[in-house]
């Protein structure tokens, strides 16, 4: 077999999208759960709140609020469904691509995190907060029509965040935290060897039978900011605004190869399709939010929250491969809002009840730039929960949040020139949802 079909065809075609996720409880590839609290209120009262040590993670000024020192700590379980639907796919030449597999993408997750902080003295307070700002697992069957888009995708980040913060007056709190951001990727989907080996007359090839599975994988650390406010503008009123900085990441890894048949076997044995190294540039976003929290009566509170995200940092996927070569996917992502808003109505000393409602944009422009890996839509919250404090030191908080995904349209189209060449075209509708459960212990001592 002529010797250009090796090395980089298989990383070539892995490539478009890798190193990306989609998250379905949250626009892109961000999670938001890192307080059973905030979940429960539709991340209403994530910038304004600043009712335990674990609201560091949305306002860095929350630990100003808080007297003395706390604890918190939490865990998220992230159930979310990405299915195909009437999926259709063929080869860059028209020859449709079937299978009887089915076309749902979607995994389960564990999310937790940690926060704690301690009261310095009557101005400052040190924080230091633990959690996964980014990530998701969502996975195909091996042999989806889809496959040559992908089969794997999960992204794990954790975030630590030394806060500090500065009680400028008895009403305001000002603060900064350092974000040290590990992110760790795994990709892989399908390559059509056999359609290329058939080209090349190799006896027993076929489009779509002799399959190379790769799997790209990649870490690396990277650093930023965040900024936060707390004005307590009267007895019962409260306004909140902060600024997490964008993150730049440059992935490197390796690709490794695996035959599905006797003839792409072969041709890894033989060198003709092999393992590489690569790496990829990826930015994790800026994000703004601004929230009010009112205490209506002795008994409810009203709040609301607005988050801007800046996607449209991410227009383009570049990934560099060891050789020199490399691979360009374009992007193209919008900017988004998501808005909420919630109540807490108190039952008495122990029992809080908690509901809120919002709404998330995606910020995937059209079904041209929307990937298996990322089916992302615009989407609604509807969440409850309660949190028992069984002494004036301990809460405890369960939180339960189900997403509402608009049904969107996927649309990859192949020509011999642009990007989708070796993985084809790819149509069909996305259905998205989620469900997530959420439960938080803090403790002040």
């Amino acid at each position: 077999m002529p010797n250009k079909f090796n090395k980089l065809t298989v990383a070539i075609a892995l490539a478009s999208g890798a190193l990306i996720a989609s998250q379905a409880a949250a626009s892109g590839f961000q999670v938001r759960e890192q307080s059973a609290k905030t979940l429960a209120n539709a991340l209403s009262n994530a910038t304004a709140g600043a009712e335990d040590v674990s609201f560091m993670a949305y306002n860095p000024a929350a630990i100003g609020n808080i007297d003395g020192n706390q604890v918190a700590g939490g865990v998220a379980y992230i159930d979310a469904t990405f299915e195909l639907q009437d999926g259709q796919a063929s080869n860059v030449l028209g020859m449709p691509y079937t299978s009887s597999a089915s076309g749902e993408g979607g995994e389960s997750a564990v999310v937790p995190s940690f926060a704690a902080k301690s009261q310095l003295n009557d101005q400052w307070d040190l924080g230091l907060a633990i959690y996964s700002p980014y990530g998701l697992s969502t996975k195909y069957d091996e042999d989806w029509i889809g496959r040559y888009h992908a089969i794997e995708t999960e992204l794990k980040t954790i975030d630590i965040q030394p806060t500090l913060n500065y009680r400028a007056t008895e009403r305001l709190n000002l603060a900064v935290g350092l974000r040290a951001q590990y992110a760790d990727a795994t990709l892989s989907n399908a390559t059509d060897f056999g359609a290329g080996a058939a080209a090349m007359g190799v006896p027993g090839a076929s489009p779509g039978q002799n399959d190379v599975i790769g799997e790209l994988t990649g870490d690396d650390w990277g650093y930023g900011y965040t900024l936060g406010a707390l004005f307590q503008a009267t007895e019962r009123t409260r306004f909140g605004v902060s600024y997490r900085s964008e993150i730049d990441l440059t992935l490197e890894g390796d690709l490794d190869v695996d035959g599905t048949d006797p003839l792409s076997e072969g041709a890894i044995d033989a060198g003709r399709v092999s393992d590489t190294g690569g790496s990829a540039d990826l930015t994790t976003p800026a994000n703004l939010n601004l929230g009010v929290h009112h205490q209506l009566t002795d008994r409810l509170a009203l709040m609301a929250n607005a988050e801007w995200t800046e996607w449209s940092s991410f227009d383009e996927l570049v990934v560099e491969f060891d050789d020199g070569s490399e691979s360009r996917t374009t992007e193209n992502w919008d900017d988004t809002w998501a808005f909420s808003v919630g109540a807490n109505y108190t039952l008495n000393p122990q029992w809080m009840l908690r509901a809120g409602l919002g709404v998330d944009e995606t910020p995937v422009p059209s079904a041209e730039y929307r990937t298996p890996r990322v089916p992302d839509a615009d989407r609604r919250w509807a969440t409850l929960g309660a949190t028992w404090m069984p002494t004036t030191h301990l809460g405890v908080t369960a939180g339960y949040m189900h997403v509402f995904g608009d049904d969107v349209e996927i649309d990859q189209d192949a020509t011999p020139t642009n990007e989708n060449a070796s993985r084809g075209n790819l149509s069909g509708d996305y259905e998205v949802e989620a469900d997530v459960f959420a439960l938080s212990v803090d403790y002040r001592f």
